[in-house]
């Protein structure tokens, strides 16, 4: 059944081309008319260019070949206007909706702290909630509430994000509370102090969750001595010592309009979001260092090394072995993304576990080899991670468990199969979907996250396009460059002790098991 499924396939493809040739004419114009965008990745992690119709040229195809669904490709409409200042401002409307998610999303997060401000980043997005020289905090509440809006923000490494969910009517009331809050907080010191104990509180349940704690000493044990080693939230002297004037130095520093861009998804009309943008953002610091400067500046060095806190009290071992990745606009970052859909994820608590069809997962179902696995693909502006994270109570038999998930890597170089890679793009597709089609938050993140990362908006047609073209020996070839006798890094709490150690993790990158 599946050769048959896959010679069907191939069969089609043909056909299916034809339907998106037209598609695909439209996403290579659009593509070129980003070209004097923000400079991308377009070769090596190491290289810079900025034309960006060269993005992942490598594996680049020129139509897609597998998927037909001609509207659902066509669904993209996103206009960007760069404002005299550098701000962007870029609208993804959606006819007959009634509300709108209105953001910033700002080119800066932990990555750009130095070890004495680390968590500044984060602790802003808490002060920003707390009033400004014009509205009281209880006054900020008071109106979103009046809107019946939703007002939030998070912190990543590389990003912070500050968003609105209002009414079509509340647009314009949406803007001015951001660009408030964003130029004007108050930043009381009395507040700092308060919000200083919250953040400490927060850390402390943060240590509760064994994943965060583990993806956390992943990065530090991966990208050790650099920025992106530390934690989003800082560390706990950090917090402790983070002053008024700490804050205003990040704000000046990194909030600057070219760092910024302004994103309406829904009921929102883009001229009148570009009107809006820029009144409320005309003053925004013009002048400051490039984020490729400060990546440039201080790189994500990929170190190979482990880090294991053994507890011997804890009845479950979590565990995460990573290679080095791709950055966002590497030429392998799609295809690393299928390959992490090869790998799956697999938990033996959810419905339908034992039907789970990547090899891995059948081999945890079947071995009864943990509790869970999750393949995963980290993406940064000049690097990333590539791994599987696994969670398991059956402490006696980790080696078992550590030779399915390195032999599995192995199938990726030596052996990966054509159904294996037919259903990963389907379920990577389908994923992509489900998510953009989840809520105008979520559509406005991707709007705001690709124009930092690639400069543009990435079309759907194009993003599947590039999906698409990763066969086989894609496969064989990326998973040779980035598996096939590659530095990993490791990170393990729990009791650890049957866990095979580092140097058995390193020669399985090059140790045939077939």
């Amino acid at each position: 059944r599946p050769r048959a499924r896959i010679m069907l396939a191939r069969r089609a493809r043909n056909v299916r081309a034809l339907a998106h040739r037209a598609l695909f004419a439209r996403a290579n114009a659009s593509a070129a008319s980003a070209a004097d965008a923000a400079p991308i990745w377009t070769g090596d992690d190491d290289d810079r260019a900025s034309d960006a119709t060269n993005v992942w040229t490598r594996h680049g195809a020129p139509e897609a070949r597998s998927f037909a669904h001609r509207g659902i490709l066509a669904g993209d409409d996103t206009q960007v206007t760069t404002l005299a200042n550098g701000l962007r401002v870029a609208t993804e409307a959606v006819p007959y909706a009634e509300t709108a998610t209105v953001g910033v999303w700002i080119d800066a997060g932990s990555r750009y702290e130095d070890a004495q401000t680390n968590g500044t980043a984060h602790f802003l997005e808490h002060m920003a909630f707390k009033g400004t020289k014009t509205r009281s905090a209880s006054g900020l509440e008071e109106e979103i509430e009046n809107m019946g809006g939703h007002l939030n923000a998070y912190t990543s490494r590389e990003q912070t994000t500050y968003y609105a969910k209002v009414f079509k009517k509340d647009v314009g009331a949406a803007v001015d509370i951001l660009s408030d809050i964003l130029q004007n907080s108050a930043l009381e010191n009395a507040q700092i102090e308060r919000e200083r104990g919250v953040i400490l509180r927060e850390m402390e349940e943060v240590e509760k969750d064994i994943e965060e704690v583990l993806f956390d000493h992943l990065h530090a044990t991966a990208f050790q001595q650099t920025s992106l080693g530390t934690t989003i939230l800082g560390s706990d002297k950090c917090v402790r010592s983070v002053t008024q004037e700490d804050l205003q130095t990040y704000i000046k520093t990194h909030y600057t309009a070219p760092r910024m861009v302004v994103v309406g998804t829904g009921a929102v009309d883009h001229d009148e979001l570009v009107k809006l943008a820029e009144k409320a953002f005309a003053s925004l610091p013009t002048e400051g260092a490039s984020t490729n400067a400060l990546v440039a500046k201080n790189p994500g060095h990929f170190t190979g090394s482990e880090v294991r806190i053994r507890d011997d009290d804890m009845t479950t071992v979590n565990f995460a072995v990573a290679f080095k990745g791709a950055s966002w606009t590497s030429p392998d970052a799609v295809p690393l993304m299928v390959m992490q859909a090869m790998l799956g994820s697999w938990d033996k608590q959810a419905i339908g576990a034992d039907d789970m069809m990547s090899p891995l997962a059948q081999a945890f179902s079947a071995n009864k080899l943990g509790n869970s696995f999750m393949a995963f693909n980290t993406n940064y502006a000049d690097t990333g991670l590539f791994g599987v994270h696994v969670s398991s109570d059956n402490i006696d038999g980790l080696d078992d468990t550590a030779f399915a998930v390195m032999r599995e890597f192995q199938n990726l170089i030596y052996c990966p199969e054509e159904n294996d890679l037919l259903r990963a793009k389907e379920a990577l597709k389908s994923s992509l979907l489900l998510h953009s089609e989840s809520g105008t938050s979520a559509v406005a993140e991707e709007v705001g996250r690709q124009l930092l990362t690639y400069g543009k908006r990435m079309t759907r047609a194009e993003l599947f396009a590039r999906i698409d073209d990763v066969n086989i020996e894609t496969v064989k070839s990326v998973a040779w460059k980035y598996i096939r006798d590659q530095e990993l890094a490791i990170a393990a709490i729990g009791p650890t002790q049957f866990l095979p150690d580092y140097l058995w993790f390193r020669t399985s990158t090059y140790n045939n098991f077939y």
